[in-house]
């Protein structure tokens, strides 16, 4: 069993979600090794969410250890003197490189057969057939420091420790209304997700009274090429997409009021801010919210009550949608 380590590696080098459902471990550690230092691996695109965790101590950026040469990141992670390093989205190239670096403790899922050859400690369990949630499958590779607690989804919403906010430019603080419910529809998800259709949400932004509700439209540049020009001209919706990088987009929830989107990284930045979060799933796994679902305080699920068709927009009713909204500030 592993005791008392002073450097410890959490290696999630995928997507936005994924990495927001890994924060609990973070917290997890720093809970129950308070003095050690938590090192957090990821892409560079999720360095913004990474740093908003409190429990984190520093950010290694995947990215730049690919720049070194092979030689160049085996001295440099030698350097580091890390006590244990944690695969939780696995890859071969870094299993190898924590081997040759001789960490003392490797720890990834047995369910990877490289890691019979570059892990130390290998936790028996699958993903695939699981019914728990990503967030609780992550936990069961801490088994190695003899934690072995199942953990609900509320207390590993308050272990994501997510309050380390960047403070939100003028520019955007301004648009948000104090006499208006401020919304945000995120309405693609960059091939993530089932998702919604445009169309719905657009809909769906019309059929809101205007005097009440602020609809902010967010996504990527290139994401808005499927929405920009179909967006009704009115004063209460506003197209925001492609001119927020993460950092500012993760201020900007936080200071909404309720985001709406499908399982994307928008959806889990909401529920991690504690803002009313409505996530629209389908009931398909490994896709639903069972697995999925953001963490926090203020999340509602909705979810098709029917399995769509392959690329088919999910078969959410739009009054229930609506009524989700309307209902949440009652």
């Amino acid at each position: 069993m592993i005791s008392n380590p002073k450097k410890i590696v959490i290696s999630r080098t995928d997507s936005i979600g994924d990495v927001a459902l890994t924060l609990p471990l973070a917290g997890i550690l720093k809970e129950k090794y308070p003095d050690a230092s938590i090192i957090f691996l990821g892409n560079t695109y999720t360095k913004p969410i990474i740093k908003c965790c409190t429990s984190v101590d520093e950010v290694w950026e995947w990215a730049e250890i690919q720049k070194m040469e092979d030689q160049q990141q085996l001295e440099w992670l030698v350097s580091q003197n890390i006590d244990v390093f944690i695969h939780v989205f696995p890859r071969r190239e870094l299993a190898r490189l924590a081997k040759k670096a001789k960490i003392k403790y490797r720890i990834g899922t047995s369910h990877r057969l490289y890691h019979f050859l570059t892990c130390n400690h290998k936790p028996n369990f699958t993903r695939k057939s699981s019914d728990l949630h990503e967030a609780q499958l992550n936990t069961k590779l801490l088994t190695p420091f003899g934690i072995n607690q199942s953990y609900s989804l509320k207390e590993l919403s308050s272990l994501a420790n997510f309050t380390n906010l960047t403070q939100l430019p003028e520019k955007f603080n301004t648009l948000l209304k104090s006499d208006k419910k401020n919304l945000i529809f995120h309405s693609k998800s960059q091939g993530s997700a089932l998702e919604w259709g445009v169309d719905k949400f657009i809909d769906l932004a019309k059929s809101l009274n205007q005097n009440q509700y602020t609809i902010f439209f967010t996504g990527t540049e290139t994401e808005s090429e499927f929405f920009r020009d179909k967006l009704p001209q009115q004063k209460n919706i506003i197209d925001l997409s492609g001119k927020m990088n993460l950092d500012e987009l993760i201020a900007f929830i936080s200071k909404s009021d309720l985001l709406v989107a499908c399982s994307t990284g928008p959806l889990h930045i909401a529920g991690l801010s504690n803002i009313r979060t409505i996530g629209l799933f389908t009931p398909k796994k490994p896709l639903h919210f069972g697995r999925w679902q953001p963490l926090g305080k203020n999340v509602n699920i909705l979810e098709e009550k029917e399995i769509s068709e392959r690329h088919q927009p999910l078969g959410i009713d739009l009054q229930a949608v609506k009524h989700e909204i309307e209902t949440s500030f009652l």
